[in-house]
């Protein structure tokens, strides 16, 4: 039986297709997929959203679904895993007491259970399947032919160590970057060994599309409207899904035209750009360089991103400036980066934080504008004053990047602060006024502390008065005596006798 016959049959799939037009585009892609027979109305959305004019001869081993939001593409893909599992054959290829994996890799978990649920429904509502189901548990279905469907969220940990029969992966262009700068590459690359004996093991990645990188957008250059093994179906929401209403799809146009044509219209958004470059990223990263102690006599700068404790990290960096080897340039210096991942005691990261900020001589820190009155009074309590930036998190972004890309700054080799780093996105609004942050489902919160001590640090308008290569008396030196010095002269201190030394500056 095939997965066309299968979706027709009353004692197996049919209850889900009760309107037949309805699914007619995706019935037209599991046809293709799976290289069946289509009917002339199937060939047309075919050539439609392939580019191609003749249908597949062979299975596709490799597919991508590249359609928008709302299109069927979850239920599609717990569909194809319960097929897959069910209907294949693998245990002449799998070792005595091995199983074969149909492993979906979901977003999130919320994403991760929305699919459990359509495959439970699946394999619980059909008789036939549902006594295959051997052992069961929230994230996973073992089954009597020695095949195992499980569900998994995007990280290459999760897929190693599998014998993959088949690899699902739902919404691949919105994958966190937590655990890697590249998290489709990287998960892919575990995938595929997994697949390797077993022959006829499928991958299927599916997705609405989002910038113009990554493995999707790869693949579609790659392969759409070409003859290739590897099958890219293109299609926008109402293709695939004529039940969404037109209504819906016109406000979401009105309001953000290209959001939407992103999100319903399946097109690569071509107003978000990368920020930072690898090459510009690694030529800053001090190799094995983890973290710098204080030295006695460098005045040291620190810049928090606050948190309320209940979803975002909230972290530290601290840092210094020097001067470059030829003595042309101001180098700043990364010395430490502290993050606190929620849920956490706001009180207790504060003490935390104030403690490290006071062992590099800091009793001055800059931070975000979040919550500004409440991070004045918690760090008062802990002995150091909270000044907000008068920078937004966009403009500290932009002016780090030349700073980057000049080698001004020297970065501590820290995997997640860079993978933060190369998450950052530009877009750029309607108005032609571009914004810098991360990507949906990512962080930034390393990114932003360590991004705000190295602006600061090397921002003409905000050096010190009093700048560092110069001591009491204005003769040149490494830096002030004083490891306390915070950037800020008060009238006090000018009438106390810095006149002459501000006026050789």
């Amino acid at each position: 039986m095939n997965i066309l016959q299968a979706c027709a049959d009353e004692k197996l799939f049919a209850p889900w297709f009760k309107t037949k037009s309805d699914w007619l585009a995706w019935m037209a892609f599991l046809a293709a997929l799976f290289a069946l027979p289509m009917s002339p109305e199937m060939l047309a959305v075919y050539q439609q959203c392939t580019g191609r004019t003749e249908p597949p001869t062979s299975p596709a081993l490799e597919a991508w679904l590249i359609c928008g939001r709302r299109a069927g593409k979850s239920f599609v893909l717990a569909l194809t895993a319960v097929f897959l599992a069910c209907f294949g054959e693998y245990r002449r290829h799998l070792a005595p007491g091995e199983r074969g994996a149909v492993l979906v890799i979901a977003t999130d978990r919320r994403q991760a259970r929305t699919i459990i649920r359509y495959i439970r429904a699946l394999l619980h509502q059909i008789p036939m399947l549902k006594r295959m189901v051997e052992r069961e548990t929230s994230e996973s279905f073992d089954l009597s032919n020695s095949v195992t469907i499980e569900v998994a969220t995007a990280s290459f940990k999760s897929v190693r160590g599998h014998t993959i029969v088949a690899g699902l992966c739902d919404e691949i262009a919105f994958w966190p970057t937590e655990d890697a700068a590249e998290p489709d590459y990287e998960i892919l690359d575990a995938l595929r060994p997994g697949m390797a004996t077993i022959p006829g093991a499928k991958l299927l990645c599916a997705s609405s599309p989002y910038a113009r990188r990554g493995a999707l957008h790869d693949a579609f250059k790659r392969y759409h409207g070409k003859d290739s093994p590897v099958l890219v179906w293109k299609a926008d929401t109402k293709t695939m899904n004529p039940t969404v209403p037109q209504a819906v799809i016109d406000q979401a146009y009105e309001r953000d035209p290209a959001s939407a044509s992103a999100e319903y219209g399946a097109e690569f958004r071509s107003d978000i750009s990368a920020f930072i470059t690898r090459e510009a990223l690694d030529v800053c990263i001090s190799p094995k360089v983890l973290e710098r102690p204080r030295v006695d006599g460098v005045k040291y700068s620190g810049f928090i991103d606050p948190s309320g404790g209940s979803s975002d990290s909230m972290t530290l960096a601290i840092g210094h400036s020097q001067l470059s080897e030829d003595k042309k340039r101001s180098i700043a210096v990364l010395d430490a980066v502290r993050e606190i991942r929620a849920p956490f005691s706001p009180e207790d990261a504060v003490a935390e934080f104030a403690a490290l900020l006071k062992s590099y001589g800091i009793r001055i820190a800059r931070g975000d504008r979040y919550a500004a009155e409440w991070c004045r009074e918690s760090f008062k309590k802990a002995g150091i004053e909270y000044r907000p930036a008068d920078l937004s998190k966009s403009e500290i972004y932009r002016d780090l990047l030349p700073r980057l890309n000049s080698g001004e700054v020297d970065l501590l080799d820290n995997q997640r602060l860079a993978t933060q780093l190369l998450g950052l996105e530009r877009r750029t609004a309607r108005g032609g006024r571009d914004s810098i942050d991360h990507a949906p489902g990512a962080k930034d919160d390393l990114a932003n502390a360590t991004a705000g001590c190295l602006v600061y640090l090397t921002s003409a308008r905000h050096q010190p008065v009093y700048p560092s290569m110069y001591s009491w008396s204005g003769q040149r030196m490494g830096a002030p005596r004083s490891g306390k010095y915070d950037g800020l002269i008060t009238e006090g201190e000018l009438a106390g006798g810095f006149a002459t030394t501000i006026g050789r500056h």
